[in-house]
């Protein structure tokens, strides 16, 4: 007979937790193990990668509601009389307006006023697991019943008391909590130091055989450029570090470097980089692309991949980068040296625009350090598919 399992995710959008957990429904036995996924946002580009044997459950319906403009949420409601939900959705979305909330504190927030609204799962699974910290851990550990339940933890930012103590009342409720790297583990770690025992570390699975196939199957940049093809993927968010990203590319133009420095992703900073950009004369060397189901043909085509995070759990784009034999120019995040060897396969410079641009202005200048690189990106050992393993053994 199956195992029964079930994943928690916010979306499948473009983002390192999405793309690792869409790398583990592939390679899961079906022949085990059933298989369902509840999405809190329906639509992300990774959704067309997920295995046909993997069931997609239908949207909350909170979920559904949530996505409906005011007037249709107001209609909605006096026809179903369904004000709780309505009156849920305000609750949010008013104290979301008081001021700047962090990602853990938006999502604490949007718990607090909303959970009360969205129905329990109604099946009983072997193995619950919630793919992403945040509404996907509040929801397997509240609203599943399941023999077993462990909760990812993907990245490593810092928790205030407030947050801490309400992180715990779901935390305390998983047999097992699944820090992507060592340096995360060590962050739950100084906010829950009695979590030792219940916590693992299983690293972002990467698939290079899917990657180097998926690199193959699509062009990538539809322009003649002949110069240097700088590429950044992440989320147009703070922790991504676009900031320093910026400064990094008026610095290079500054110097006269022959180069784009092309960006995948999408998020709440758009505006913010689209104005810094228009304010510095950086059109047409600093591009915005979107998003990208398929990233892969853009990573191989780049002559370097550069990283500005300020935090990370993994890094699961650096991965990739270096599976596709790419060189790094990466900053100094905390969890940076689970895959980095600074001059081996990349670089790793402090956290700050001189030192990026630096980085960058050493790679370019240096025929030797170029190819002491590739010859190493070539030969060091691509991805980690042995973590299904590790997986396997969790879930018993």
């Amino acid at each position: 007979m199956k195992k029964n399992l079930l994943f928690v995710i916010d979306s499948l959008k473009t983002a390192g937790a999405e793309k690792s957990l869409v790398t583990l429904l592939s390679m899961l036995d079906y022949s085990v193990y059933s298989v369902d996924l509840l999405l809190f946002a329906h639509g992300g580009e990774l959704e067309e990668l997920v295995p046909e044997e993997v069931n997609i459950l239908k949207p909350l319906k909170y979920t559904n509601f949530s996505e409906l403009d005011l007037i249709d949420s107001l209609k909605y409601s006096v026809v179903n009389r369904e004000y709780k939900m309505l009156s849920a959705r305000f609750k949010y979305s008013t104290r979301l307006r008081k001021r700047e909330y962090s990602n853990p504190q938006k999502a604490m927030l949007f718990w607090q006023s909303v959970s009360s609204v969205i129905a329990e799962n109604p099946k009983e699974y072997d193995v619950a697991v919630s793919y992403a910290q945040g509404i996907p851990t509040y929801y397997v550990a509240e609203k599943v019943k399941a023999k077993s339940k462990f909760a990812w933890v993907n990245v490593s930012y810092q928790l205030n008391e407030k947050e801490k103590n309400f992180q715990r009342i779901f935390y305390d409720q998983y047999n097992k909590i699944v820090a992507v790297s060592d340096s995360t583990k060590e962050v739950i770690l100084e906010a829950f130091p009695d979590y030792k025992d219940k916590i693992h570390v299983i690293y972002d699975i990467n698939n290079p055989n899917f990657i180097s196939n998926m690199a193959e199957l699509e062009n990538s940049y539809e322009d003649s450029f002949d110069g240097l093809r700088i590429l950044t993927i992440g989320r147009l968010a703070n922790q991504k570090g676009y900031d320093i990203a910026l400064e990094t590319c008026r610095k290079l133009k500054e110097q006269g470097i022959h180069f784009r420095w092309y960006v995948l992703g999408k998020g709440p900073l758009k505006k913010e980089i689209e104005d810094y950009i228009e304010r510095h004369n950086l059109n047409g060397h600093f591009i915005l692309l979107g998003v990208k189901a398929n990233p892969y043909p853009f990573i191989k085509n780049a002559d370097m991949y550069v990283q500005t995070s300020k935090f990370e759990g993994f890094g699961i784009a650096i991965a990739e980068a270096r599976m596709l034999n790419v060189p790094v120019v990466t900053t100094r995040f905390d969890a940076v040296y689970s895959q980095m060897i600074d001059g081996k396969n990349g670089l790793v410079v402090d956290m700050n625009s001189t030192a990026v641009c630096d980085g960058i202005l050493k790679l370019i200048g240096s025929k030797e350090l170029r190819e002491n690189i590739a010859n190493y990106l070539e030969a060091e050992k691509k991805g980690n598919v042995e973590e299904i393993e590790k997986f396997y053994q969790l879930i018993g």
